[in-house]
């Protein structure tokens, strides 16, 4: 667990921030279809954005999944990943009340099983696949990572995922599916729609970011301190925890994102990573 004092980090990432960057030409392709069937709902929101080096092979990539609560939001790509020498997949994904629960988590497992069937096709590796999200889209995150079955329903083993990277993501059932069983938001629960119910030693890296205790929504950082925790019961061996000083639920992803593209640097090899993680 590591308290993160976001300037430092900055500060050392500029530092080593390659002169060549600035030359290297991004594309940007909007509204891809990675879903081709369903009600017309589905068709319409089942759409991505893919933002690629172009002219770069075997480049990393980043899938993004949007928060506003599983009931708002749209795709976007954040401005502190752009131009990092990597990949971001931007993903609309079905929301609440309109769609299910299980829409919700059922279309981020086919925007990232559509990543790794078609990133190739840009110049990307298939085996540096990360992938991320806030809030909502930090839970989406957990669930399609730790739950296996829902990757599975496309052939793709969620294992195969370089690192799952949640932004102040829920680890127990969503304050919204609560909502919908008549649960206040402040009653925890534990089902089959929570990531802490699947806690495995066998997951994919896992990099969870909170904002500062005092300052995040409805305990956040220590509902993910307890995720982490249990990770760790389980013998999970590469899961990690920072709390960003200073920073509440929405401002929290700013900073989250450079531990973001360190965490990418140190999971793909780049010995420049300004993170060395203790286990």
């Amino acid at each position: 667990m590591s308290k993160f004092h976001y300037l430092m980090l900055l500060c050392f990432c500029l530092c080593l921030m390659p002169k060549t960057s600035l030359a290297t030409v991004y594309k940007t392709i909007e509204n891809i279809a990675y879903r081709d069937t369903g009600n017309q709902y589905a068709l319409e929101r089942c759409r991505l954005d893919l933002y690629y080096p172009e002219d770069n092979k075997g480049f990393a990539t980043v899938v993004w999944f949007h928060g506003g609560g599983l009931s708002s939001g749209n795709k976007y790509i954040p401005e502190e990943l752009k131009a990092s020498g990597m990949a971001i997949v931007a993903v609309n994904y079905r929301l609440l009340p309109k769609a299910q629960l299980s829409d919700c988590i059922d279309d981020a497992a086919a925007a990232v099983a559509w990543t790794f069937r078609e990133i190739g096709k840009y110049g990307g590796d298939k085996s540096k696949i990360f992938v991320s999200g806030h809030s909502a889209g930090g839970y989406l995150t957990n669930m399609i990572g730790l739950d296996k079955k829902w990757l599975k329903h496309y052939d793709i083993e969620a294992d195969s995922i370089a690192a799952l990277i949640p932004f102040s993501g829920h680890a127990i059932s969503h304050f919204a599916y609560r909502q919908s069983l008549g649960m206040k938001e402040t009653q925890p629960s534990i089902d089959q729609f929570a990531p802490l119910y699947y806690v495995r030693p066998d997951a994919p890296p896992l990099v969870i970011i909170s904002g500062d205790r005092d300052m995040e929504m409805l305990g956040r950082y220590e509902e993910t301190a307890y995720f982490w925790r249990m990770m760790k019961v389980v013998g999970h061996k590469e899961c990690y925890l920072y709390e960003l000083d200073g920073f509440n639920h929405g401002n929290m992803v700013v900073p989250a994102c450079h531990i973001l593209k360190e965490y990418v640097k140190y999971f793909t090899g780049d010995k420049k990573a300004a993170v060395r993680p203790s286990k």
